[in-house]
C-alpha cells in the first residue's frame, strides 16, 4: 500500500481556524489503527476514504472530525 503523508498533527492555530479539521483513519485486518490524512473539508476526507475503500483491500477507512 502506498504511504500517505498525514502532514503531522494539526497545530493549535490550525484547530482555532478550523483548518485540517477532518481526519481519514484506517484499520487493518489485525485491528491496528492509523491516521491516513487530514483535510480542510469533510468532502475531501470522504473522497479519500472512498478512493481507498474502492481498492478492495481488507482495511477499513472512516472519517472523523478532528478535535
Amino acid at each position: 500500500m502506498e504511504s500517505v503523508d498525514p502532514g503531522g498533527p494539526p497545530t493549535d492555530a490550525e484547530i482555532r481556524h478550523g483548518q485540517r479539521s477532518w481526519t481519514v483513519w484506517r484499520q487493518d485486518d489485525n485491528g491496528n489503527r492509523y491516521v491516513v490524512s487530514r483535510h480542510d473539508t469533510r468532502a475531501e476526507a470522504d473522497s479519500v476514504a472512498a478512493t481507498m475503500e474502492a481498492r478492495g483491500h481488507k482495511q477499513t477507512y472512516w472519517v472523523v472530525r478532528s478535535a
